[in-house]
């Protein structure tokens, strides 16, 4: 088998050096994936599956609360930092902070907290950091949701060790407009499809977006324009003019009613769907939830970005984010994770699963 670069029992801040310094960019995961898989089988208390490069374990002592703790093993692309090195505060390195610290805690979890006081299943997946096609949560979902069916999840995404509570769903759409090529010298002959354009943009400047408040938190949409294409030569007038659109929406709102809600801001105009993803529910009022946040303290914030949170709202399991490392630093060359912030993570979820600290 070889030596294991992995050692469950290590401390939280020594185990995550460790997985950061195994490469594991999006679709490389196999190294990283059996390192896990091998620390995991050796705990006679969790059931362990693999599936691809995505590995589960799973508590089943019958008690009466299951919980999911999840997080992905991949990184975006080595920016000349790898290895990992730390200094006296901080560890510093491709993956520190999204998520490998967070995979740390949720691993010494699974091997430090053999009993907890509600059933866990831990999900270590692979291509979080590409295209949705290739998500091994994704995958997991439609092939075992069963795997995934609990009363409450938590995803260690970097959330600054504070929570971040469910997530706005997200769609992008091409508005497009159409005129008539002619010579830019006989104007008049043609009609102009980027000019057509401009009631787009001055929709989107006079638009005013939602601030919904559910659960307590206040979540903030958003409608902006993120490209614009059109153009055939320096004198012609162009034919076609598409303005891509982001719409970034509350969890209130279903993808159905967010298509809807895109159209009727752009009606008259052709517009068609790029791409979709559902929103989160907080689902702070679950009593797991409420539980969890008592445990780990401090006030939950709205997620206004999209994670894999939605994924676990779509089978009605509410969700939070929850890890250590800021996020404004993921994916970032100079990404590091605070040392205590590993371990007050760590810390407060064996609090929460009912273990001594």
């Amino acid at each position: 088998m070889g030596r294991m670069a992995v050692d469950l029992t290590a401390d939280v801040v020594t185990l995550t050096e460790a997985l950061v310094d195994i490469e594991s960019v999006s679709g490389n995961e196999q190294r990283i994936s059996d390192e896990v898989e091998r620390g995991l089988r050796g705990l006679t208390h969790l059931k362990v599956e693999r599936f691809g490069n995505t590995v589960v374990a799973r508590t089943d002592r019958g008690l009466p609360e299951r919980v999911v703790v999840a997080g992905h093993l991949d990184t975006v692309p080595v920016n000349g930092n790898l290895p990992a090195r730390r200094d006296e505060h901080n560890l510093y390195g491709l993956g520190t902070a999204d998520m490998k610290s967070g995979c740390a805690v949720a691993l010494r979890l699974a091997a430090g907290v053999p009993e907890p006081n509600r059933d866990v299943t831990y999900v270590f997946y692979d291509c979080e950091e590409v295209e949705a096609e290739r998500n091994g949560l994704r995958h997991l979902a439609a092939a075992r949701p069963d795997l995934l069916r609990a009363d409450f999840a938590i995803l260690m995404e970097p959330s600054d060790g504070v929570v971040e509570a469910g997530c706005q769903g997200t769609l992008r759409v091409d508005v497009t407009t159409r005129g008539e090529r002619a010579h830019s010298a006989r104007w008049w002959m043609g009609s102009n499809a980027i000019h057509a354009a401009g009631e787009v943009l001055a929709r989107l400047g006079t638009y005013q977006p939602r601030r919904p408040v559910i659960d307590g938190l206040e979540y903030r949409e958003g409608l902006n324009a993120v490209r614009i294409v059109g153009g055939v030569a320096g004198n012609v007038l162009p034919d076609v003019c598409r303005v891509s659109v982001n719409y970034r929406f509350a969890p209130d709102r279903s993808e159905q009613a967010a298509q809807e809600h895109v159209r009727e801001v752009f009606a008259g105009f052709e517009v068609e769907v790029t791409d979709s993803a559902p929103g989160a529910l907080p689902g702070l009022s679950a009593p797991a939830a409420a539980a969890f946040l008592a445990a780990v303290g401090g006030t939950a914030k709205p997620k206004f970005g999209w994670t894999d949170v939605s994924r676990f709202s779509v089978l009605g399991v509410p969700a939070v984010n929850y890890g250590p490392g800021d996020p404004l630093f993921a994916h970032k060359q100079d990404e590091f994770v605070p040392l205590e912030q590993i371990r007050s993570v760590e810390r407060r979820l064996r609090r929460w699963l009912g273990a001594a600290t």
